[in-house]
């Protein structure tokens, strides 16, 4: 390097990475684990902060969204989920289409673009249930995308159907679904997963799924859920897996690192991630994903001041406005079930950047300057 954002680093490979992504080449495994490993989270920063803005400039997008759960029935028992419940458990739903269309009249605000679809895996009920779910929705509101279920949700659709994921996505699909969300993949590792009693799609599955959508003209969305059991490394490879499938595909709207949240709002600090570490994710998220336009920092998992900070550690959107989010919530998260617009754009400003208001496709529907 000649010049740069950043000072010469005593250290010669943190100064081999920098030189790196200053000439815009792929980071390695290695390198990965080696920024996960080092103290110096400002030069991180730095580097993560150069290559968002090589990719978005200024801009961070949001969009005016509302989380539904069409039930919390699951068969299955992950380890640190607290959102599920057992059919016939003291809080456990399961409701019809015409009960959710009551629900969402009665929160909805009039400039909702896309509603965000997960629930549990309720064996009680018949795949054409998930299906008749979106039916209702999109005859309800046609003009609103239906972003919906995880790959697991889908994997688990096959089951209780006993079709391909082609012919789920495919029933699915006219339905309305327009998007998958990104949730099920948590850390992409088969030992992780059976550690952490992850009783839902596999790695290769979960791959498979979102490739299969991709295949079908479908963009979508891809998570990691950090701060259990797995390694640095575990987390890097996780990150290599999605660039691998993006490379393979291009079908991938944003990365999302979900910060995992401890049981109970009263858990002490030490069960929770670290500011540090929610940032230098955020950042590693930006600098190992090359070919990933957007990297999410998730509001709901670690507060709205640590989100505005992190639009100068490679993040490029905020999320949406959501509208009573449960699933983090029902575990621990001590942040708000949703923001305003006006929250968001005061947050986006506040970051020194240019509030984006899009569509679930990052189509851009209004600048705020």
């Amino acid at each position: 390097m000649t010049t740069s954002l950043w000072t010469r680093h005593a250290d010669p490979r943190m100064s081999e990475i920098a030189d790196k992504v200053e000439r815009g080449e792929r980071l390695t495994l290695e390198d990965g684990v080696y920024l996960y490993e080092s103290d110096d989270i400002l030069t991180l920063g730095q580097l993560a902060n150069l290559a968002n803005m090589r990719k978005n400039g200024k801009n961070v997008y949001f969009i005016e969204n509302m989380s539904l759960y069409f039930t919390n029935v699951c068969e299955a028992h992950c380890a640190f989920c607290n959102f599920r419940k057992d059919e016939g458990d003291e809080g456990a739903y399961t409701l019809s289409g015409e009960e959710m269309i009551a629900f969402v009249d009665q929160h909805i605000n009039p400039d909702v673009q896309e509603f965000h679809i997960v629930g549990g895996h309720n064996p009680n009920v018949p795949f054409q249930y998930y299906v008749d779910s979106l039916k209702a929705l999109k005859e309800r509101y046609p003009h609103i995308a239906l972003k919906a279920y995880t790959a697991a949700e889908i994997d688990f659709f096959t089951r209780i159907s006993g079709l391909s994921i082609e012919e789920v996505l495919r029933q699915l699909m006219d339905a309305g679904l327009e998007s998958l969300t990104g949730g099920g993949a948590e850390i992409l590792s088969d030992e992780y997963r059976k550690k952490m009693r992850v009783e839902k799609a596999g790695v290769e599955r979960y791959l498979e799924v979102h490739r299969t959508a991709h295949k079908l003209g479908m963009k979508t969305h891809t998570t990691m859920l950090y701060g259990a059991i797995e390694s640095h490394e575990d987390r890097v490879r996780h990150m290599i897996h999605i660039r691998e499938l993006q490379d393979e595909t291009n079908g991938f709207l944003v990365f999302i690192p979900l910060s995992m949240q401890p049981k109970s709002q009263k858990a002490s600090i030490k069960r929770r991630n670290s500011a540090y570490e929610d940032l230098k994710t955020i950042a590693i998220s930006r600098l190992m994903l090359d070919n990933i336009q957007h990297i999410k920092a998730y509001f709901i998992n670690i507060g709205t001041q640590l989100t505005q900070l992190a639009l100068t550690y490679g993040a490029s959107d905020v999320h949406g406005t959501l509208v009573k989010e449960r699933i983090s919530h029902s575990a621990g998260a001590l942040t708000p079930e949703g923001l305003t617009r006006d929250e968001l754009i005061w947050l986006i400003k506040g970051a020194g950047r240019t509030p984006i208001e899009r569509d679930t496709f990052y189509n851009v529907l209004k600048v705020y300057e």
